[in-house]
């Protein structure tokens, strides 16, 4: 059993939108996906909720209150676990999710202010024992980029500087929040309007697979 952790100390960095990503891409490549939501928002429940009736439909868990529970809740056939971790959480509130992982996903948006407030939750991840052992790999998402400016090429040439590897840049859309609404992702799709939004994932879910 495959798990992957979402987090970051910083709100509205886009943690829900990969997390379902993820288990949506590991459930149409027919894994039994689990998604549990670390966040006492919710929003990862919802969106597997509106998932329910596809047959990629993703099980999800609320892992919000009591971590070692909802690990325990997992059914024996699970092959994938997303965690959605809660906003602000830092790695000693992640000691259970961390136990268990194998890659700590953390997205990070291209301005100063969100790039300044990761490195202290990095700070944390680097003192975690598994970490710091090399047992749970590090990634990092540019997330939201608008390529074409400078502001974005200058995030994603600092993040590159950092001892995390920058995993994926993912460009900013509108239609990912349509997406999540619907319970759906862009794995969803094989229409070439989304192809390169797809492409983008591509160095990340390799990333994964190692």
């Amino acid at each position: 059993m495959k798990t992957v952790l979402v987090a970051s100390s910083k709100g509205g960095v886009g943690k829900t939108t990969i997390a379902t990503h993820l288990a949506a891409q590991a459930a149409l490549a027919g894994e039994s996906t689990v998604l549990i939501d670390a966040d006492p928002q919710g929003s990862s429940t919802r969106w597997a909720e509106r998932r329910a009736g596809l047959d990629s439909a993703v099980l999800p868990l609320d892992g919000s209150a009591r971590q070692r529970k909802a690990w325990k809740s997992i059914p024996e056939d699970t092959t994938r676990v997303v965690v959605d971790a809660a906003a602000g959480a830092m790695a000693d509130d992640l000691e259970a999710w961390l136990e268990h992982a194998e890659a700590v996903v953390v997205p990070v948006l291209p301005s100063a202010l969100d790039i300044d407030a990761t490195v202290g939750f990095l700070n944390s991840l680097a003192k975690a024992e598994r970490v710091r052992r090399g047992q749970v790999r590090v990634g990092l998402v540019a997330n939201r980029l608008r390529p074409w400016t400078n502001a974005s090429q200058q995030a994603v040439a600092l993040l590159e500087q950092w001892p995390y590897p920058v995993v994926a840049q993912l460009r900013d859309s509108q239609a990912y929040v349509m997406l999540v609404g619907l319970g759906k992702s862009l794995f969803d799709y094989h229409s070439a309007q989304v192809r390169d939004h797809q492409e983008d994932w591509k160095p990340l879910l390799r990333w994964l697979k190692k």
